[in-house]
């Protein structure tokens, strides 16, 4: 019968250890991008430029 091991690891380790996707930073720099907000008489507007 085979042994399982299993390596217990603390959500801190996994918190540490999170990397974002190249395409997900891209899709942020490039949402930011795009908007625009536009304060006219204590009254904000967003607009998307695409």
């Amino acid at each position: 019968m085979g042994k399982l091991y299993f390596k217990n690891t603390s959500k801190e380790e996994k918190i540490n250890h999170l990397q974002p996707k190249k395409e997900t930073i891209e899709f942020l720099l490039n949402y930011s991008k795009a908007l625009r907000v536009i304060e006219y008489e204590k009254v904000k507007f967003e607009t998307l430029l695409n």
